[in-house]
């Protein structure tokens, strides 16, 4: 391609977006200079960017719905837990295809204060990688590999907050207001306390409060999450531009994927939550447009820890998209809290409300991830059926963490507030599915149950709308590992006990059908398999839920254009027998799929039925 053509797609995009960017930038900031300067940024990141990935621009262009294929599978990894370093993961490439992987998700690895990094979400500086998982080549030449096996790369952008060790807060700190501007400082007390009347805390616990005092420069500065992450001002232009250059610095390393961290929080504004603002919105369309001026090949992962009606909204609209993809958060904690009450009913209205959305939004969908469970659920629906929300979390928590009679659950709490005695859960998929506690008895039939129970989870994550999203050492069913507790730096934060080093050890055992890891290994790669291969699992396929009068039973039936297959999952610790009247082939044993007019499940079994059309 040359030069000559490659401007002309340029500035045929640019031309497409320039309106409505011009329009968003002044609205909002009034600062015609700085949007010039942005512009000329813009362009000269695309003359950097390098011709195979302006190939892959062009291809994603043209095929705009690559990444909603059936075959789709990610992985969620830490860099330095998983490979050592960036050139450890790359070498361990082959691994993850072994596992059907073609979407990995790094977590942060950006360098941090060791100490004080918020599990790396507190970024020292975006243009460098932590020094003991490699460099910022490492990292490009990791993505070069990655595209090399048909893979795409997904990493963090902390765009919130920046670390109290960045140069832009040394620099307020040592008092240049130009830097003090780039973040939100206060001589007195007298504004934090309005905003404290109504931003909720995050971390009421280990970090109460909004604000942070600084002794050595006598000033309060915002810190919604911990101190040591101080909140970026984006009602500044100058930290708009800024973030957006870093943020296309990431789209030409080659990453594929940018997670855009906590975007609910990023705009201010006081007598607000400073939740969810409309000029997040505003900041997340320009984030979209620019990247599809500049490099339309990667794509908008949100995150948004919320109910599905404020999530929704940040797919943006069919004319005036936002991100291209969000996380399923809510319907994750349901499906534990449906384990653990052996009641589909919340599981079936939530799942009902996302199938009713259009087929064009696309969530990620996963079983256990990086962090703590949250138990947001839907309380006003649950206490209609008389499970009230301060019991019910109580329940929940002593439940996986195994106080309660017939759980099987291992884990720790985080966050736990003896005031209002709330607390989040942390484990890894296997430990709260019972696999841990029945290896420890060495009872034999427990870790059936568990194992069954583990596979029916995913089996039912893999039936979903969207992608889905595997933690690493879940696909091996890797445990809790305590031995965070022996550590200063990590004792104090319970979600260390998922966040271990990935025993390789163990995933030798991979192929073994008579070991743990085997038997989980080579269930997932079944199911990941069947659902590559068939129509009705695409994004274009209509899904809907199947209820029994059994609470403890659920059906979801996907109908594509030739065939309909039908998942009814048990998430009762007893053997369920319900009618199904529909024909049609058991897709993981080949037999029939109903007998008499029934299906029979085993306590967590499942089946996936097949029908043709």
């Amino acid at each position: 391609m040359s030069m000559n053509r490659e401007d002309e797609i340029y500035e045929g995009r640019l031309k497409k977006h320039m309106d409505e960017l011009k329009w968003l930038y002044m609205e909002l900031y009034d600062a015609p200079d700085m949007f010039e300067e942005l512009c000329g940024n813009m362009s000269r990141v695309y003359k950097e960017r390098k011709k195979a990935l302006k190939e892959l621009d062009l291809k994603r262009e043209a095929d705009p719905e690559w990444f909603k294929g059936n075959d789709m599978l990610g992985m969620m990894i830490y860099t330095g837990l998983f490979g050592g370093t960036l050139k450890g993961v790359e070498k361990h490439l082959d691994y993850l295809q072994s596992c059907g992987v073609n979407y990995v998700h790094l977590m942060p690895l950006m360098e941090s204060p060791k100490d004080r990094s918020d599990g790396g979400y507190a970024v020292a500086d975006f243009r460098k990688v932590q020094p003991e998982l490699g460099t910022v080549d490492d990292l490009e030449h990791l993505a070069e590999s990655c595209h090399k096996q048909n893979m795409s790369l997904c990493l963090d952008f902390v765009m919130n907050h920046t670390s109290e060790d960045h140069e832009w807060a040394k620099r307020a700190r040592a008092g240049e207001k130009e830097y003090q501007d780039r973040y939100f400082f206060y001589d007195t007390w007298d504004i934090p306390a309005e905003y404290e009347k109504t931003v909720p805390q995050v971390f009421p616990t280990t970090a109460p409060g909004n604000f942070t005092w600084l002794e050595d420069c006598r000033k309060h500065v915002l810190t919604t999450f911990y101190p040591y992450q101080w909140d970026l001002d984006y009602r500044n232009p100058v930290v708009f531009n800024e973030m957006m250059y870093n943020f296309l610095f990431f789209a030409n390393l080659g990453v594929d994927v940018i997670r855009i961290d906590a975007v609910p929080y990023i705009w201010k504004e006081l007598g607000t939550s400073c939740r969810n603002l409309p000029k997040v919105h505003t900041i997340v369309r320009m984030m979209r447009m620019i990247g599809e001026i500049v490099c339309p090949g990667i794509l908008l992962l949100g995150e948004v820890v919320m109910e599905p009606a404020k999530v929704v909204p940040y797919f943006g609209t069919v004319e005036k998209p936002e991100c291209h993809m969000l996380y399923n958060v809510t319907t994750m904690a349901t499906i534990w809290h449906t384990v653990a009450v052996q009641d589909v009913r919340l599981l079936r209205k939530q799942l009902d409300i996302v199938y009713g959305l259009p087929k064009d939004y696309t969530f990620l969908n996963y079983l256990r991830c990086h962090d703590d469970i949250g138990w947001g659920l839907d309380y006003d629906q649950l206490e209609e059926w008389d499970m009230l929300q301060a019991p019910h979390k109580r329940y929940l928590n002593d439940f996986y963490l195994g106080k309660v009679w017939e759980s099987f659950s291992r884990g720790e709490l985080y966050n736990d507030d003896p005031v209002t005695q709330d607390a989040r859960f942390c484990g890894t998929t296997a430990s709260m599915c019972g696999v841990e506690t029945a290896l420890e008895s060495q009872d034999d039939r427990a870790l059936e149950q568990a194992l069954r129970l583990d596979l029916m989870l995913h089996a039912f994550m893999l039936m979903q709308a969207g992608i889905p999203v595997i933690y690493s050492g879940d696909e091996i069913g890797q445990l809790n590992d305590y031995s965070y507790k022996n550590e200063p730096e990590k004792g104090v934060d319970s979600r260390y006990v998922h966040r271990s080093s990935f025993r390789w050890d163990l995933a030798e055992n991979a192929h073994k059908p008579d070991t743990v890891q085997g038997r989980i290994f080579e269930g997932l790669r079944k199911l990941e398999t069947i659902r590559g291969e068939h129509e009705a699992f695409t994004a274009q396929a209509h899904g809907e839920t199947i209820g029994w009068e059994d609470k403890a039973v659920l059906g979801i039936m996907r109908t594509g254009k030739t065939e309909r297959i039908t998942g009814i999952y048990n998430f009762g610790r007893s053997e369920k027998t319900v009618s199904w009247i529909g024909g049609g082939k058991d897709l993981l044993t080949g037999e029939d799929g109903a007998k008499g007019g029934y299906v029979t499940l085993k306590p967590y079994g499942f089946i996936w039925i097949r029908e043709g059309l």
